[in-house]
């Protein structure tokens, strides 16, 4: 437990920032995952504009810290590839 009100306020700060950072990285992963149901679809026009938008969200997250660059880079990579083998 926090005895010092500077150790409380740590507690409250790292929550507060557990959420936001909680939910940027789930915004990032809505943008995967609308790129990889496009790929399931096999619809190749829907994926290349679902990865048009998701690039930036991947810049984005790297940005704000809360992916690692070459993280982004390889999810990125991967799903543009993907992307241009499809159909």
């Amino acid at each position: 437990m926090a005895n010092t009100p500077q150790a409380k306020k740590r507690i409250r700060r790292n929550n507060r920032r557990a959420e936001i950072n909680g939910n940027r990285v789930g915004r990032i992963r809505t943008f995967v995952k609308r790129v990889e149901a496009a790929l399931g679809a096999g619809d190749k026009a829907a994926a290349a504009e679902a990865l048009a938008a998701a690039q930036p969200e991947l810049a984005r997250g790297v940005a704000r810290g809360v992916l690692h660059k070459n993280t982004a880079s390889r999810k990125f990579a991967r799903l543009t590839k993907a992307v241009a083998n499809l159909g």
